[in-house]
C-alpha cells in the first residue's frame, strides 16, 4: 500500500474489500440472498480487521495470510454450522460443497455442506486481493474478485436489470481500489467495467438463442447402489392384490393421479428411465397463473425407491429425495414407510395446443416395428399432421375400439411382441399395454410422447384424507405441448373425474370434450400423409450446430481461395501495359495480405521501403522501374512477362515466412474488394 496520508490505502482496502463481498454475493440465485449476507460479510471484515492490526503491529504481517485464513475460515464455519465439527466442515467446504451444488436444484438448500465453498471462496479472493494490493499493485489486485465473478456467473448467469444492477454494485467499490492519491485511471477503470460485463454475460450471448450455460449441465446425482424396481412390469400384480394400501394423503385440492416413474425409453423389448437425478433444493414458488397445492403423504406399501409425485414438483419437507426435474419423479435411496410433504403446481390451460417436438423423451426409440403396425398408427389417427388433435383422436380410439382387462387372466408385458399381439390380434389389455400401445403409435404419427406409471387419486376415507391402493395403479401417456409441459392422457377412459380436479387433467378434458367426431374430422386431414417420426430431432439438430462452425470455415477457405486464384489467373492474361499495371496490382495485394501497410498512391518504391525483407523490397522497386517505363517512357513492347517474374520472386520470397503468417495472408478477403 503506498499512499503517503493512510487515507487512500484505506480507501482501496475497503473498495477491493467491498468488491470481493459484491462478487461473494453474485451466488444468490443459487441459494437466496439472505443466506449469503451474514457468511460473505462476516469473511470480508475479518480481513479488513486482520490487514489493520497487522498494518499497525509490523511484526505480525509475516503470518498475516495464515492468520487472515485462519480466523476468516472459523468466521465462516461460525455464520453457516455452528453446531458442527469446524475442521471437517471446513473440509466438506473445500472438497465437496461446490459439487453438491451443482447436483442440485435451485435454489439450493442454504445447508452447510453445500453453501460452505462460497464464504471460503470469498475469503480467498480477499486474502489474494490484499497481499496483491499490499506488495504489487491495485491493478492485479481486483482479478482474485473478477475470478469470483466468473465462477458466480458460471454457476448461475445474471440478466436484464439484475446483471445492470450488479455492474453497478461490483464497479464502484471497485474504483476505489485505484485511488490512491493520484486520478482514477480512466482505462483501467474501463477494463474493470468491460471485463465484469464480460463476465455477467458470460453464456448469455448465444446466437443460437440457447439458455446460458452453467456449470450444472451434466451433473446429475449417481443413481443409487440398490436395485430399482420397473413400475410397470409390477401392474398386472398389483391388480391381482387390488385392496391392498400403497400410500394414503391428506391434500388442499382434489388430485387426479399420482406418477411415480416416467419411462421415455423404449429399445422393442423395454421400457426404461433415462432420468436426470439432481437433489431437492429449497422450494420454489409457481409461475403467476399456475395452480399450487400441497399433500401430507404416508407411504407403506411400495417396493422400490420411486415417490409418489407431481409432474412439477416445488418443495419437499420431511425428505431429502432426489427429483428428476424433466419427469417429475422422486427418488429416495431407501425403501420402506416414509412420510413427507410434497408441493406443486400444476398449469391450468393448454395455450395455443402446439405440440413440443424438441421436449427431451419425446421420441426416445421404436425397436424394430412389427409388420402392419404403421397401418394401424394412420388408422388410429386418421392420418392427421401431428397435432395435439391427432393425439386426442388417438386417445380415443383405443379407448373405444380395445377392452380394459379386469379379473385375474391379465396380459402382461410390453415389448413389440405384447403390443403386436394387443393392437392387431387380442385388442385387450391393462393400462400398461393401453399406454405402451399410445406412446409407439404416437411416436410413429410424430407426436412426441413418454409412458408414465403411477396411480390414481384413490378412495376418499373422509375428512380429507384419501387411500391409494393396488387396484389404483395406472399407465398413462403423455404428449410435450409448447409452454405448458407433459399433459397426460387416459386411452383406458378410466382414470378419476378428471374436471373435479383442475389443472392440467381438467383442461385436457375440456380439449377432449371439444373434438369433433370422427366422422366430422376435416376431409383434408385424412389424405395428409404422416410426416416421418423425427426420433432423432434432437441428436440432429445437436450434430448441425456441431458441424456448422467447421462448415462455415471450410467455406471460407474454398471461397477466398478459388477467388483469389481467378484473380490471380484473369491478371496474368492481361498484357502490354495492362499487363505491367496487373503485376503491380498482384505485389500490391500479396504484400498487403502479409501485413505490409499500402496506401492509396503509394509507388512501389514507396511500398519497397515498408518491406523489411530486403530480397523482397529489391524485386519490388524491379517491378518500379519496368513501370516507369511503361508509364513514362511509351514502350509498344511494355515487358509484362517481366513484371510477372518480379511478381513471382515477390511471392517465392513471401513462402519463407512463418506458416502463421502465410496462413494468415491466404485466409484474408480484404484484399478481394480491390480493384
Amino acid at each position: 500500500m503506498t499512499g503517503a496520508s493512510g487515507r487512500p490505502t484505506q480507501l482501496a482496502l475497503v473498495g477491493l474489500l467491498g468488491s470481493t463481498a459484491t462478487a461473494g454475493l453474485l451466488f444468490a440465485p443459487v441459494f437466496g440472498l439472505r443466506a449469503l449476507i451474514a457468511p460473505v460479510f462476516a469473511v470480508v471484515l475479518v480481513c479488513y480487521g486482520g490487514v489493520e492490526l497487522t498494518l499497525r503491529r509490523p511484526k505480525l504481517a509475516a503470518v498475516r495470510p495464515l492468520l487472515l485464513m485462519t480466523a476468516g475460515g472459523l468466521v465462516a464455519w461460525a455464520t453457516v454450522s455452528p453446531s458442527s465439527t469446524p475442521l471437517q466442515t471446513l473440509r466438506h467446504g473445500v472438497t465437496d460443497s461446490w459439487r453438491l451444488t451443482l447436483e442440485s436444484t435451485w435454489p439450493a438448500r442454504p445447508d452447510a455442506e453445500l453453501l460452505m465453498f462460497v464464504p471460503l471462496a470469498v475469503l480467498l479472493a480477499g486474502l489474494l486481493g490484499v497481499e496483491i494490493l499490499l506488495r504489487i499493485g491495485p491493478t492485479a489486485a481486483v482479478l482474485p474478485g473478477l475470478a469470483l465473478v466468473v465462477l458466480a456467473q458460471a454457476y448461475q448467469s445474471l440478466d436484464g436489470g439484475s446483471a445492470a444492477l450488479a455492474v453497478v454494485c461490483y464497479a464502484a467499490p471497485a474504483a476505489l481500489v485505484f485511488w490512491t492519491g493520484r486520478p482514477p485511471p480512466v482505462v483501467i477503470g474501463a477494463a474493470v467495467v468491460a471485463m465484469l460485463f464480460g463476465a455477467v454475460g458470460f453464456g448469455v450471448l448465444d446466437p443460437a438463442g440457447r439458455d446460458a450455460y452453467q456449470l450444472k449441465e451434466g451433473q446429475a446425482v449417481a443413481p443409487p447402489p440398490t436395485r430399482v424396481a420397473n413400475p410397470l412390469s409390477e401392474i398386472a400384480q398389483r391388480l391381482a392384490d387390488p385392496d391392498r394400501e400403497v400410500f394414503r394423503y391428506r391434500s388442499d385440492g382434489p388430485v387426479d393421479r399420482w406418477r411415480l416413474v416416467v419411462l421415455d425409453g423404449f429399445d422393442g423389448a423395454n421400457w426404461y428411465a433415462t432420468a436426470r437425478m439432481l437433489r431437492m433444493g429449497a422450494p420454489r414458488g409457481a409461475p403467476d397463473g399456475d395452480l399450487t397445492r400441497s399433500a401430507d403423504v404416508r407411504v407403506s406399501g411400495l417396493s422400490g425407491p420411486w415417490l409418489p409425485s407431481q409432474a412439477i414438483p416445488r418443495g419437499v419437507d420431511g425428505l431429502a429425495p432426489l427429483v428428476d426435474q424433466t419427469a417429475g419423479t422422486l427418488l429416495l435411496d431407501r425403501a420402506g414407510p416414509v412420510t413427507y410433504r410434497l408441493t406443486w403446481s400444476e398449469p391450468v390451460s393448454l395455450g395455443a395446443g402446439t405440440l413440443d417436438t424438441q421436449a427431451a423423451g419425446g421420441f426416445g426409440g421404436l425397436g424394430v416395428v412389427p409388420a402392419g403396425i404403421d397401418q394401424q398408427a394412420q388408422v388410429a389417427t386418421r392420418s392427421m399432421r401431428p397435432t395435439l388433435q391427432a393425439a386426442l383422436q388417438l386417445e380415443r380410439y383405443l379407448s373405444a375400439n380395445y377392452q380394459l382387462a379386469a379379473g385375474t387372466d391379465l396380459p402382461t408385458g410390453h415389448g413389440w411382441p405384447q403390443l403386436r399381439n394387443f393392437l392387431l390380434d387380442s385388442r385387450r389389455g391393462t393400462s400398461e399395454q393401453f399406454a405402451a400401445a399410445f406412446v409407439v403409435l404416437a411416436r410413429m404419427s410424430g407426436i412426441p410422447a413418454r409412458l408414465v406409471v403411477g396411480y390414481r387419486g384413490g378412495v376418499d376415507a373422509g375428512g380429507g384424507l384419501h387411500v391409494v391402493r393396488n387396484g389404483d395403479v395406472l399407465a398413462w401417456p403423455e404428449v410435450a405441448v409448447e409452454g405448458v409441459g407433459w399433459v397426460p392422457l387416459d386411452p383406458t377412459a378410466r382414470a378419476t373425474a378428471a374436471s373435479s380436479s383442475g389443472g392440467l387433467a381438467a383442461a385436457a378434458a375440456k380439449a377432449r370434450d371439444q373434438l369433433p367426431a370422427e366422422d366430422e374430422l376435416p376431409a383434408a386431414q385424412e389424405t395428409v400423409e404422416t410426416p416421418p417420426v423425427p426420433v432423432q430431432d434432437q441428436g440432429r439438430s445437436w450434430r448441425l450446430l456441431t458441424a456448422l462452425p467447421p462448415g462455415l470455415a471450410l467455406l471460407w477457405i474454398l471461397v477466398v481461395r478459388t477467388t483469389k486464384r481467378v484473380r490471380t489467373w484473369l491478371r496474368r492474361r492481361r498484357t502490354g501495359a495492362a499487363g505491367v499495371l496487373a503485376a503491380w496490382a498482384e505485389v500490391r495485394d500479396r504484400l498487403a495480405e502479409h501485413r505490409v501497410p499500402y496506401r492509396a498512391g503509394m509507388t512501389p518504391r514507396d511500398l519497397a521501403a515498408e518491406v523489411s525483407d530486403e530480397d523482397i523490397a529489391q524485386h519490388v522497386r524491379r517491378l518500379g522501374v519496368i513501370m516507369d517505363r511503361t508509364l513514362w517512357s511509351p514502350d509498344p513492347h511494355a515487358d509484362a512477362k517481366s513484371a510477372w517474374e518480379s511478381v513471382d520472386l515477390v511471392r517465392r520470397g513471401l513462402a519463407h515466412r512463418s506458416l502463421r503468417a502465410r496462413l494468415r495472408a491466404a485466409l484474408d478477403p480484404r484484399t478481394l474488394a480491390r480493384r
